[in-house]
């Protein structure tokens, strides 16, 4: 197997890591757009419940963009090094959900989170070298 190239692995890695943050910030806004699915169950059923769910625009989207994230992980462990890919495209999305939470849906990320993206990325820094 030939080795793809820095730039090709950089990509194949931003892509997984984009596509997974979309992801979950679609499916996070559209849950909490939502709201209670107990309650929502409790006065429609469950399959009231489950409609309302997958009749929801950002959830179809957020299922949309985590199915591009595991495709994209797919093409890039068949093309690149496991150790390399796994590790980096997880800690990068942690980092990233961290950015898009606090930016995107408004939410309170705490010292503690940022100190620990901090880390994550010295991590990331010290296995790609």
């Amino acid at each position: 197997m030939t080795h793809p190239s820095t730039l090709a692995v950089t990509g194949m890695i931003a892509a997984i890591v984009i596509a997974a943050t979309a992801g979950d910030v679609l499916t996070a806004s559209a849950m909490r757009q939502i709201g209670d699915l107990d309650e929502i169950r409790a006065k429609r059923g469950l399959s009231g419940a489950i409609a309302t769910v997958v009749s929801n625009a950002r959830f179809l989207g957020g299922v949309l963009c985590m199915a591009i994230s595991f495709f994209s992980l797919l093409f890039a462990l068949s093309n690149a090094d496991l150790s390399l890919i796994a590790p980096a495209s997880a800690s990068l999305t942690f980092v990233s959900n961290a950015f898009a939470a606090k930016f995107f849906l408004k939410e309170n990320v705490d010292r503690r989170r940022w100190t620990a993206a901090v880390f994550v990325c010295i991590g990331v820094a010290l296995l790609t070298h």
